[in-house]
């Protein structure tokens, strides 16, 4: 249920010489067998006031860089920073936020381009949101986009991205190889090779963050020479679209936590209806973690630790047996002390 959601303000100006703190969340549904992340196109706050970024308006930018929903903390208004996140998403994408937990703090310098000239350094906290899909409104001009999108190299769930070996191993290689020294190249090399896999490393689907860093370290994503203030080449490789300011970088970390969480915690079910197939829960954790798993290897696994329980009910469909029905047994949180969905395994 959604509430009647007031008018955007007009922004003011950020301070000068001054710490902002920012809020920043990265909002995932799985639709089917997509993930989802939530981006805005339009803010009203200080935070979105800039030239190289977005117009007086409060615009993004027409054809500017998607962004994660964000705004400022505004100690006489908000009570708390979750409540700060939660109002402006509201404001921004009309929608409610159920589950929701603090990722990290991001306050590197330039995160905001304006800091070079002579503006405020702008810390951010960022959230991680699990919501079940639902329609947009607000101010934001919200959609909700595949996150491999951004992260194409993510996806093994039809195999090996064939982007790794084609275009960014070389590349890497290159920017190893371009290392003034022995130690820096080996160290740039292993690297490389325990974060994308490479040369018989083994692939960990959390290190989304510790790829999206090689890769922006070696300047092969477009907000590098951005954040530089340097013209993005015309020849740069199409390694996913970028975002605005570090927001890659917050939902790569984003990914990553989810990744792993989704092992021990049974966070999945913030993103299941209140009854489901277990085909449609495997779908749900296939997309999230980028592999395909064993489908009766998973169904065991889930039924074997309690995580649900039947509901009596079969789905009704055309054609063919219907399938069962389940729902979270909530009841394995007092249980066990970390009730995840363990992945039983890749498909092969």
């Amino acid at each position: 249920m959604t509430q009647a959601r007031s008018l955007p303000r007009a922004p003011e100006p950020l301070p000068e010489g001054n710490v902002v703190i920012g809020l920043n969340a990265a909002i995932v549904s799985v639709s089917g067998d997509e993930p989802r992340v939530l981006t805005v196109r339009r803010v009203h706050h200080a935070l979105a006031v800039d030239g190289g970024t977005s117009d007086a308006a409060g615009h993004v930018g027409a054809e500017g860089p998607d962004a994660l929903p964000f705004g400022p903390f505004e100690p006489t208004r908000h009570r708390t920073l979750d409540s700060g996140l939660r109002q402006w998403v509201g404001e921004q994408t009309d929608l409610e936020l159920g589950y929701v937990e603090q990722l990290y703090t991001f306050g590197d310098r330039g995160r905001d381009p304006r800091e070079r000239e002579g503006g405020p350094r702008v810390v951010s906290v960022g959230y991680l949101a699990l919501v079940r899909e639902a329609r947009l409104a607000g101010a934001g001009e919200s959609f909700w986009h595949d996150w491999y999108r951004y992260f194409p190299w993510e996806d093994w769930r039809q195999g090996r991205p064939a982007l790794l070996d084609r275009t960014i191993r070389p590349l890497l290689d290159l920017w190893a190889k371009g290392a003034t020294g022995m130690s820096e190249r080996r160290e740039r090399a292993l690297r490389i090779a325990t974060a994308f896999g490479f040369g018989g490393a083994a692939w960990s689907d959390e290190r989304v963050l510790d790829r999206y860093e090689l890769l922006y370290q070696s300047a092969l994503v477009a907000e590098a020479p951005r954040d530089q203030g340097e013209p993005v080449r015309e020849d740069m490789p199409a390694l996913g679209t970028a975002m605005l300011f570090d927001h890659r970088r917050i939902l790569a970390t984003a990914m990553g936590r989810l990744r792993g969480k989704i092992k021990y915690r049974p966070v999945v079910f913030e993103l299941m209806p209140p009854s489901f197939t277990l085909l449609q829960l495997q779908r749900t954790v296939e997309a999230l973690a980028g592999q395909r798993l064993h489908k009766q290897n998973f169904r065991r696994l889930v039924e074997q630790t309690g995580l649900v329980e039947r509901t009596g009910l079969r789905e009704s469909r055309t054609g063919g047996r219907p399938a069962e029905q389940f729902r979270f047994r909530r009841e394995v949180l007092l249980e066990r002390p970390a009730p995840g969905v363990r992945l039983p395994g890749r498909r092969r």
